[in-house]
């Protein structure tokens, strides 16, 4: 059974293939589409890239170890029932120097678009087991991010060679380019 996940709840993961699902409904009133995208940055003990590779999203859909993968970009929600974008981690080829991976979520062009999390509806962000695409845990967008346009969802980390999921929900007014700058 999944884990409705709280900010800074931590989980063990137990997996060596895990998934990040990323949903959300098509805008059928007025204006532009949902154009939500998640992202992973593969980072370091210094919280940086080792190099702009370890940045998996949709014009960089695989990392230099092939640990992590990108199904692609989704520019309106309409695709599936259920995940829209995925974002797949094989734990067991994650590069030494990658001591986490945090996962973002934006919403592309929010600016011109004038839009937030709070517009978009039955937004999600979950982990699941990769192999059975059983959930883990979830993470419902749309109630505690009302105003913000960037989510950072979560992280896996490294912890005495163990790997751990922790809810991070921290939410931001900006786009890609914040995490870019953050994590480069």
């Amino acid at each position: 059974m999944a884990i409705n996940l709280t900010k800074g709840q931590r989980i063990e993961i137990g997996l060596s293939k895990v998934g990040v699902g990323l949903g959300w409904d098509p805008n059928e009133s007025t204006g532009f589409d949902f154009d939500l995208d998640a992202s992973a940055f593969m980072v370091g003990d210094n919280k940086k890239l080792p190099s702009d590779d370890f940045f998996v999203f949709y014009n960089n859909p695989k990392s230099p170890d092939g640990a992590v993968e990108s199904s692609g970009d989704d520019l309106t929600g309409g695709n599936s029932d259920g995940d829209d974008e995925t974002i797949t981690v094989d734990l067991t080829k994650v590069d030494p120097k990658v001591q986490e991976i945090v996962f973002t979520v934006t919403i592309h062009d929010y600016e011109t678009r004038k839009q937030n999390f709070g517009q978009v509806r039955n937004s999600f962000i979950r982990i699941y087991n990769a192999q059975t695409n059983e959930e883990i845990a979830k993470y419902e967008l749309d109630e505690d991010f009302s105003i913000e346009t960037a989510v950072e969802f979560g992280r896996l980390y490294k912890r005495n060679g163990e790997w751990k999921f922790e809810a991070m929900g921290i939410g931001y007014k900006g786009g890609l380019e914040y995490f870019v700058n953050k994590f480069a």
